[in-house]
């Protein structure tokens, strides 16, 4: 049996399905399925935020439905600077929407910090000031302290694809 996975990416991100098809490359019974709607740049400003409306999210979760995908996530870090319970809630939509079970990746991350005890984190993003501040807010709110950070001050989507491993 095949295990079908379903990702909704930001239109303007490049990496997360060459990264994938090589992580799943080797797995006989589990094939990716993209979906993408309008992500073009990360800000605090109301037209950046406004790209993380559910409706344009939902819609591209039906369609990975339409692929009788088994999973459907959310592999965009908005809930970083959103809030947490932004994903908790969205992630019942996306279910709805793709008649799958469905998750995020920012859940996931946190998940992961719960069961491996981790309660503190040094963060590098590619992000501007404002949002890695606020990212650090969101994360200590949810009992994960920042004790170090790093980022790239950049707010192009796209542009985050083409930083070099020397760079990071």
């Amino acid at each position: 049996m095949t295990l079908r996975i379903g990702m909704l990416t930001p239109s303007s991100n490049t990496v997360l399905e060459p990264v994938t098809a090589a992580m799943v490359r080797d797995l006989a019974d589990v094939t990716a399925h993209f979906s993408r709607f309008k992500v073009t740049e990360i800000a605090l400003d109301r037209a950046a935020l406004g790209q993380f409306e559910d409706q344009p999210m939902l819609a591209a979760a039906e369609l990975l439905g339409h692929a009788h995908v088994d999973v459907v996530t959310w592999n965009g870090t908005s809930a970083s600077w959103l809030g947490l319970d932004r994903d908790r809630a969205l992630a019942d939509r996306l279910a709805a929407a793709a008649g799958a079970r469905a998750s995020t990746c920012v859940l996931a991350l946190f998940d992961l910090f719960a069961r491996t005890n981790i309660r503190s984190i040094g963060l590098v993003t590619p992000y501007t000031a404002d949002v890695q501040t606020r990212i650090a807010d969101v994360y200590g709110r949810e009992g994960i302290r920042v004790v170090a950070e790093s980022h790239l001050g950049i707010r192009d989507n796209f542009t985050f694809g083409t930083v070099d491993a020397a760079t990071l």
